[in-house]
């Protein structure tokens, strides 16, 4: 079985790459039977000749692979029939502007496996990106900070050459007396709870943050049974939240009144409950003044995100009366980040971060008959259907 490494082609560029070339050499090692190649790019953050320094062969021309692997959406005009194909397809919440991606796929006869898709049986993501998301989104929320205030100058991410230097540059800073809020708790929760505990802010707990007062920066990481509530009042259970939230509504507010910096780590689920309103923002008490919202969710749970940012142009402004865009550091607006591309800020890290995961958890399938069923959980497409798993999106393939 041959595996390529397929050349990223989505705009903007994406630097990152599923394997690096160490991590390839390792599955080599682990699994003989299997030909790895890669194909030629001049953007990818290693480059080519890294690559053929391993022994591997580069080629302009991989569509002999059987298994095509990359990071972002394979344009419709890319897409080979009648192979197997991992990349993310942002297709499984139904997302209108990768409709006709699957229905290409879906028509070449492609076998799909979104990296989302990737889960375990309880369905707890396996592989991903997340970690890096929350960690450069955290760290891009004290910049806009910096910045705004007056109070310190961070350089881009993207101008680092690793995490060490993010972590370097921000031991040259001073947080300011302020309370943050960090909702979530998966990988990329973690990951910005990364950046505040190198920080040497203190964590307290629920009951603290929402009565007390400090002298230092404190945060709060807040798990959604804190911030949703049962509409019945009853005691509320994360799990059957997550499979059906329609019995929630927000309980964000009295975090929102004592929060000067809020990080959205969260998963957002549909049919749960925003976590505040355009409305909810109009309070008088309404407090947060900076959000970086690395799940971005655009006109969704965090009313400020009304559009993603970029890595050029990262910060900008939401003013809560106007329900406007605003410049980032006008009076009276919140500051937004929301960069929907964050871990191609650190393009190495990441994917070495990437590489591991997926040689401990897809590659194997592959050879040991899929004893974890981790391939038939993630394969969206067969012979021109969608498979029973992701049955679901056939209205959206229809165009309804």
């Amino acid at each position: 079985m041959t595996f390529a490494i397929i050349k990223e082609r989505k705009n903007p560029p994406d630097r990152r790459v599923v394997f690096s070339p160490e991590h390839l050499a390792e599955a080599r090692t682990q699994f003989p039977d299997a030909t790895f190649i890669v194909e030629s790019s001049d953007i990818r953050i290693f480059p080519d000749e890294a690559y053929r320094a391993l022994g591997f062969e580069v080629l302009d021309d991989v569509s002999h692979a059987d298994v095509m692997i990359g990071v972002k959406e394979v344009p419709i005009e890319n897409l080979i029939s009648n192979k197997k194909y991992f990349y993310f397809s942002h297709t499984i919440k139904k997302q209108p502007y990768n409709r006709k991606l699957l229905v290409a796929m879906l028509e070449k006869h492609i076998e799909m496996f979104d990296h989302e898709t990737i889960v375990r049986k309880t369905g707890a993501r396996l592989i991903g990106f997340g970690r890096y998301a929350g960690l450069v989104g955290a760290y891009n929320g004290f910049r806009a900070l910096g910045l705004r205030d007056g109070l310190f100058e961070l350089p881009k991410v993207e101008t680092l050459a690793d995490l060490d230097a993010v972590k370097s540059e921000l031991d040259k800073i001073t947080i300011p007396n302020i309370k943050i809020l960090l909702s979530g708790t998966g990988k990329v929760a973690y990951g910005a709870k990364e950046i505040l505990d190198h920080l040497g802010i203190k964590q307290i707990s629920d009951a603290l943050y929402l009565t007390s007062q400090f002298s230092e920066p404190v945060y709060v990481m807040a798990d959604v049974m804190e911030y949703a509530k049962r509409k019945d009042g009853k005691v509320g259970d994360k799990y059957k939240f997550y499979k059906d939230p329609s019995g929630y509504e927000s309980n964000f507010m009295p975090y929102a009144k004592e929060t000067d910096y809020f990080i959205a780590g969260h998963f957002y689920g549909n049919n749960a409950p925003y976590l505040f309103t355009r409305e909810d923002a109009k309070h008088p008490d309404f407090k947060i003044n900076l959000v970086a919202d690395i799940s971005c969710d655009i006109d969704g749970p965090v009313a400020s995100t009304i559009r993603p940012s970029t890595i050029e142009d990262p910060f900008y402004g939401y003013n809560p009366k106007t329900e406007k865009e605003v410049a980032y550091d006008a009076k009276g607006a919140i500051t937004v980040m929301a960069v929907d591309n964050l871990p191609c800020e650190l393009p190495k890290d990441a994917s070495e971060g990437f590489g591991e995961t997926f040689l401990e958890h897809v590659i194997p399938a592959f050879f040991n008959n899929d004893e974890r069923e981790i391939l038939k959980r993630a394969q969206m497409t067969e012979k021109g259907k969608l498979t029973k798993r992701f049955s679901y999106l056939q209205d959206y393939v229809n165009g309804k």
